[in-house]
């Protein structure tokens, strides 16, 4: 995926862009919960935003209701990007998934639905 990425010239990694994925689902989400969603670490998603408002792909509001939260969103920039990248992931999970049927997709899924569940 990062070498899709990097060929394509989109300036992202493979963390960053689960950042802006998970954000275009999300959109005015909290950095705390952002941080939940993607398993990222307080330190390693405000490492993560910091690069992201950098490259003006995030925005980074203070809340009304508590100062000392953020809210984050996508900007217009970041919105494309993510479309772009979001190409290549698709691209490269297809061709990483070729071989599997329908049932190696589902054991896989569920393999991985029942490892969540552990670790929550």
């Amino acid at each position: 995926m990062q070498r899709g990425l990097t060929d394509a010239r989109i300036d992202l990694t493979v963390d960053q862009w689960v950042v802006l994925d998970h954000l275009s689902q999300n959109c005015g989400i909290s950095q705390i919960e952002l941080g939940n969603i993607t398993f990222k670490d307080p330190p390693t998603m405000t490492r993560i935003l910091d690069l992201l408002v950098k490259k003006n792909l995030v925005t980074r509001l203070s809340s009304s209701a508590d100062r000392r939260k953020f809210t984050i969103d996508l900007t217009e920039k970041g919105r494309e990007v993510h479309k772009k990248a979001n190409e290549i992931i698709t691209q490269a999970r297809r061709q990483a998934w070729n071989s599997l049927d329908e049932d190696d997709y589902n054991t896989l899924v569920k393999i991985m639905d029942t490892i969540y569940s552990n670790m929550g």
